[in-house]
Parts: structure tokens; C-alpha cells; sequence
């Protein structure tokens, strides 16, 4: 990959990790897979490793995890909270192992694996042997302050057994001759202890809290990582004595003698905490591999979920001295379990076109359930990735699926492939153009987007999708259909459509053609966020459309923004601030600008203050009506403070809003628990 090129995937890389993982650690909401998530960041490593001078120092290479949220004590972590780099393979451990041998030459030494519990990680402090407080992880240095939530975990004691509590005198010499240190370490312990672990959903207890939800016909959870976390993060600990959750030990932070992390497992079981059984000493990376081996094999019988091992330097010393790399110990790693995999066919390779000319190959595949869906496509994303795999047509393919993306063919069984299977070239010329690579770039395609109508009717869909104009009743069908009948040419044409020009359409009711049109109209005032979402500017996606709104206010200041005026807005680099830049410059799009807005287009402006986020991190659901502003302009309001807008009613959501009818989301609310408060008190809110 070229320098540029790689420059150009970081900093896209960057930005949706941050993005998940601020869902992830802050507002315990997942959008996509642990799996995916380690892909991206496994991604972002690779890079950065092969292009070191693009590391910066607020990459997510560089971080834990994210910002804490409001309704807590904050508090700082006397040594941070480090999170793991990942090897997804063999080779890959034994790279991090080639590495620990070049810091460390000469040196003998084992490591210590076990279980990477799939959980919320906790430190707990003790005070002369009595729990103080418990934190999460927050941004890895400072976190929340959870202590009467942890509290109502069975499996956290509240205070730290003695020796002879837990073990009688026999049992004392037998763990005296395998641990030596351990027994006298014991008997001196220091006034402060911290103790990290993870909480954590057993499997059947997920089970158990799903079958209520049904029951009550609520939505099932997802998994039982989400609940674990958001139970934690009541305000309310009766909410969390409610769940069932339990605690695994893995980490003793104080110094109290311990020689091997193997030693610390042993302490913090005799000091009454629960520790992974499925753990081993391991003498080389050998070892370890045939440990991850059996601990995969063993996955589906173990009572909690589990995504990994963590593989340790076991000597604590040395561990210390290897030091940290980033925000991650050198001396550790997590060996991640592959992603959800399956073997079939590939019976063609079409090519489809985006919205910014980009062609890409994608395989036609014998239907398959991968990660519990069925699959029949995958992308192939580019010609290299085509001619790494070595892919044909008729060949045996394994497909990975990782969360809710496009499938991937991720390796070619050679051994089965057919005779005659056939080998897929670009073509020279798609939608009337010839197909063009320039140089650097991996991806071929058509110089003139705008003259396709492949491409054009890919930015109608997205010009009308959720995310943009989201017209009701205007989906890709009917999109085909008015183009088809010459009736859009562009998207500003949509605005001007008549009732007698859908109504003429074959099958389209004359009701029908009455509540389009209605709904196109009630579409013409549209927040500055979607508006520029809607446009489909290469680069800007939701999330930006959004910084953008927020930091130039009205659509007039953005267009006759300079170069370096996009740079400054946060979270925008030199290639999207040049993308916005050149799109704003080019005639033909002002022109369209200029016909949506006397088609009666108007952008809504909001200024979000970005120096008075009063209400970051929280969640509202608005029911019923308001009488100070309107429902639209309540969002804004809740934006513009920093808080977030859902449309339903979870166990995330802080407030709901009541106005007059609320309608079944107060129900919805009281049955969960979740605050509910009338307009004056939002608007107290909002000028807090």
C-alpha cells in the first residue's frame, strides 16, 4: 500500500473505531460485533506497525477505551486500566513472542494463559481488607465510581478472607510447596489492596433475563456482555442486584510480593475471589497455541461467554520491565478466537458500482448460514484482494461474516477447486466509459460518475435513505420507476414532481400518488446534518455531516469555507476537508444547490456550542406533544447540548420526555424503570 493511500485508510479507520468504541465503553451500545471491531482495529495496528511515523497520539492504538459518563464520581485509577493488542493467529503470537525475545535476550521465560472473559472490566480497592470502592475502566486513567452496584454481586466480597478462612492447616503446606512465596506474602498484607476482574452474565442467566423480556413482550438483549454493563451503570444498585451478575478476578495491581501472575490468581483465590479455572502455565508459545486449541474446543460448554485467552509474561518482574508500548503491556495478549466462518461456492463475480463511480467485485454465492444468516453474497472488495486469494469462478470459498457487514471471502479450498472454474477480469468498460486505475490507488473506476445512471440512481437512493431526506414511501422502486419514465433527472427534480405525474404511473393509486407528493413536500425543511448527508460528498458520512452542521451553522458558511477552515472543525482531515472543499467548487453541484432551493428546499441551522455540552452522553426519548417548540426542534436543543435522541425506550435511556398523549412509551418507560419528566423539568435541563 502507498504511503498516501495508507495516510488516507488510517484516518478512516481511526474515526470509526472512535466512533464504536464510544458507543462500546461509554454508552454500552454496539452497532456492530466485537468481532468487526477487532478487525478494524486489528486494521488500524497493521498500519500503523508498516507506516510508524502515521501513529499519532490520539489514535485508538494509543487509548483505552472511552469518556466516563455524567451521574458518577469520577475517579482517577492509582495506575491505568491497559487495554491488549490482539494476535488473531499462530504466526501472529509468535511474532509478539520474536519480539519479547529481541527486548529480553537471553532470558528464560514461561507465560500464563487463560480465559479472556467476554465482560466489563472493574478495579476494586480494599481498605484494610474491606471493599472502599469499585470503578470501571472509563478511559483507562480515570473512571466511575459503581461501589454500591458491585456491591450487590455475591461473587465480590466485601471483605478479604483470612488464610486460615479458606484453607485449613493441610491444604496451607500443600500450596506452600507449589507456591512458595504465596503463603508468606499472605501474612503481610498492606493497608490498600486493588484487585481488576471482569463482570460478567453467565449463559444461563442471559437465558434466564431473555425468557422474562419475552414474557413481558419486550425486546430481547442482545448479549449478555450489554447487560452486565449497563446494570453496572444504574443509578439505581437494586436494578443491578436484580441481574444476577457475577465476577471473575485476573488482575493484582498491588505489589504485596507476588513473583508470577500464575502466584496472583492463587492470592486472589485465597482472598475469597473467583478465578479463571481454564488456565495454564504454558513453557513456550507452543504450548500456549495447544491451550487456545483446547480452551476453542471447550467454548460451547463453558457457562459464560468467553472470546479468547489472554497470554502473559509470567514472571512479574520481567513483565514490569518489557514495559508498555502505546497503552497496551508488551509483556501481554489477547489470542482472539477467529470469527464465524463457512465453506461455499462461488457460482459468478458481478461488478457494482457506488454512488462515487468506485466499481467493485462481489461474488455470487451458493446460499450459506454463516453466523446464523444466510449469506449468498460477498464482497471482493478490489482486483488485489481477487488476485491475493487467487478466487475464480466455481471455486470452494471459506466466508467469514463479522457482525452486520458484508460478508468477506477470506480463502480459496484449492484442493476442490473444479476444472474449468474461471478467472474474473475487471472490465474495460462499464456504463458506457472506459475503466480507469490511477496510480496508487487499489480501486478501479469509471472517470465520469455523474454521465452513469447506474451511479446516479445509487445517489437518489441515498439522497432519500434514512440518514437524508428519508421520504416516506420513496424507496429504490419507485426511484427506478420515475427515472425510468424520465420524470427525475436529479434529485432537486424530486421537489418538483406534481401529483399528476405520479399518478399517470402504472399501478400508482391516484391516493397513493396524493401521500407521495404530501410527503416529499413535508420533507423540503430538513436539518443542515442530513441535508449535507444527503448530498453525498465523498468522505462525508453521517457523523461528519453532523460536525459539520454543528460547527458552520448554516450551509451559506460552510460552501464558502477555505481549506483550512474545514481542517479546523474537529475530527476532519486534509482529504475530507479537500472533498468538501472541490464539491462546493464544482459548477454543476452548485447548480443543483441552487435548483433544490428554488424548488423550496430549506436547510434547518443549528450552532452547536461546542464549549457547553451540558448534557454529553445522555440519552432522551421523546412522547407526545410539546408546547414551547416543536419535537424537531426539541432534538436540536438535546444536540446541540451534547445529548443524544432514540426512538425507543431501552434500559440506556436516562430521561423520557412526557408530553401531552404520550402514548405507549411512558408505559413502556415506568416498566423499566427509566425516569420520565414533563417539559418544564426538560427545559431545566436544558438550561442547566
Amino acid at each position: 500500500m502507498m504511503k498516501q493511500e495508507a495516510k488516507e485508510r488510517v484516518g478512516k479507520l481511526r474515526k470509526e473505531i472512535n466512533r464504536h468504541r464510544y458507543l462500546y465503553h461509554v454508552l454500552d451500545r454496539s452497532e456492530i460485533s466485537d468481532a468487526a471491531l477487532d478487525s478494524l482495529k486489528h486494521e488500524l495496528v497493521r498500519l500503523e506497525h508498516e507506516f510508524p511515523d502515521l501513529i499519532t497520539p490520539d489514535s485508538p492504538t494509543q487509548r483505552v477505551a472511552g469518556t466516563p459518563l455524567p451521574g458518577f464520581k469520577k475517579v482517577r485509577h492509582a495506575s491505568p486500566m491497559l487495554s491488549l493488542n490482539d494476535a488473531f493467529s499462530a504466526g501472529e503470537l509468535a511474532e509478539w513472542e520474536t519480539r519479547i525475545k529481541k527486548l529480553a535476550p537471553g532470558v528464560r521465560h514461561e507465560y500464563f494463559a487463560e480465559i479472556k472473559v467476554d465482560g466489563f472490566a472493574i478495579s476494586l480497592m480494599y481498605e484494610n481488607g474491606l471493599l472502599a470502592s469499585a470503578s470501571t475502566r472509563g478511559d483507562g486513567v480515570t473512571g466511575e465510581d459503581v461501589t454500591e452496584n458491585i456491591k450487590t454481586i455475591e461473587s465480590v466480597p466485601l471483605r478479604l478472607y483470612e488464610l486460615a478462612d479458606v484453607v485449613h492447616e493441610k491444604e496451607v503446606r500443600v500450596i506452600a510447596k507449589k507456591f512458595p512465596g504465596v503463603v508468606r506474602v499472605l501474612t503481610r498484607m498492606p493497608k490498600t489492596l486493588e484487585v481488576r476482574g471482569e463482570v460478567y452474565m453467565t449463559k444461563k442467566v442471559f437465558a434466564a433475563v431473555n425468557r422474562e423480556q419475552e414474557k413481558k413482550n419486550l425486546p430481547l438483549f442482545a448479549n449478555p456482555r450489554n447487560i452486565a454493563a449497563g446494570s453496572v451503570r444504574q443509578l439505581d444498585p437494586a436494578a443491578t442486584s436484580r441481574r444476577g451478575l457475577d465476577f471473575l478476578a485476573y488482575d493484582l495491581v498491588t505489589d504485596i510480593g507476588q513473583k508470577t501472575h500464575e502466584e496472583e490468581h492463587v492470592i486472589a483465590n485465597l482472598l475469597g475471589f473467583k478465578t479463571m479455572d481454564l488456565a495454564r502455565r504454558c513453557r513456550d508459545g507452543a504450548e500456549v497455541v495447544a491451550f487456545w486449541k483446547r480452551v476453542l474446543r471447550e467454548r460451547e460448554r463453558l457457562p459464560l461467554l468467553i472470546d479468547g485467552i489472554v497470554v502473559q509474561v509470567n514472571d512479574g518482574e520481567l513483565f514490569l520491565r518489557l514495559g508498555v508500548a502505546g497503552k497496551a503491556p508488551r509483556g501481554a495478549i489477547a489470542f482472539k478466537f477467529p470469527a464465524e466462518e463457512a465453506t461455499t461456492m462461488v457460482e459468478n463475480i458481478i461488478v457494482q458500482v457506488g454512488r462515487t463511480g468506485v466499481l467493485t467485485p462481489v461474488a455470487v454465492l451458493s446460499p450459506v448460514v454463516v453466523a446464523g444468516v444466510t449469506v449468498s453474497r460477498a464482497t471482493l472488495h478490489n482486483m488485489d484482494e481477487i488476485e491475493r486469494l487467487g478466487v475464480r469462478v466455481g471455486d470452494t470459498v471459506v466466508v467469514r461474516r463479522a457482525g452486520d457487514v458484508i460478508p468477506d471471502v477470506v480463502r480459496v479450498l484449492i484442493p476442490l477447486r473444479k476444472k474449468g472454474a474461471r478467472k474474473f477480469a475487471m472490465p474495460r468498460t462499464f456504463c458506457g466509459q472506459s475503466v480507469v486505475r490511477k496510480s496508487g490507488e487499489v480501486a478501479h473506476r469509471i472517470p465520469h460518475p455523474e454521465k452513469c445512471e447506474l451511479v446516479t440512481r445509487e445517489k437518489f437512493y441515498h439522497f432519500v435513505s434514512k440518514g437524508g431526506f428519508d421520504i416516506s414511501g420513496l424507496g429504490p422502486k419507485i426511484i427506478d420507476r420515475l427515472m425510468d419514465e424520465g420524470l427525475i433527472a436529479d434529485s432537486a427534480d424530486i421537489f418538483l414532481l406534481k401529483e399528476s405525474d405520479v399518478g399517470g404511473l402504472t399501478r400508482f393509486a391516484e391516493k397513493s400518488a396524493e401521500n407521495l407528493i404530501a410527503a416529499i413536500r413535508a420533507k423540503k425543511e430538513i436539518d443542515l446534518g442530513r441535508f449535507l448527508y444527503a448530498l453525498g460528498v465523498l468522505h462525508v458520512g453521517e457523523e461528519t455531516a453532523l460536525d459539520l452542521a454543528g460547527y458552520f451553522g448554516t450551509l451559506e458558511k460552510l460552501a464558502g469555507s477555505s481549506r483550512e477552515e474545514l481542517e479546523a472543525v474537529p475530527n476532519i482531515g486534509g482529504v475530507v476537508a479537500q472533498s468538501i472543499y472541490e464539491w462546493f467548487r464544482n459548477p454543476e453541484n452548485n447548480q443543483l444547490l441552487k435548483k433544490l432551493h428554488n424548488a423550496g428546499v430549506r436547510t434547518q441551522s443549528v450552532l452547536i456550542k461546542h464549549d457547553a455540552q451540558i448534557l454529553r452522553g445522555v440519552t432522551f426519548v421523546l412522547t407526545g406533544g410539546l408546547t414551547t417548540m416543536t419535537r424537531d426542534e426539541a432534538k436540536k436543543r438535546i444536540r446541540a447540548a451534547g445529548g443524544d435522541v432514540s426512538g425507543s425506550v431501552s434500559e440506556k435511556t436516562d430521561y423520557v420526555v412526557a408530553g401531552s398523549d404520550p402514548g405507549s412509551k411512558e408505559e413502556r418507560a415506568k416498566k423499566l424503570g427509566v425516569k420520565i419528566i414533563g417539559e418544564q423539568e426538560f427545559l431545566r435541563l436544558l438550561k442547566k
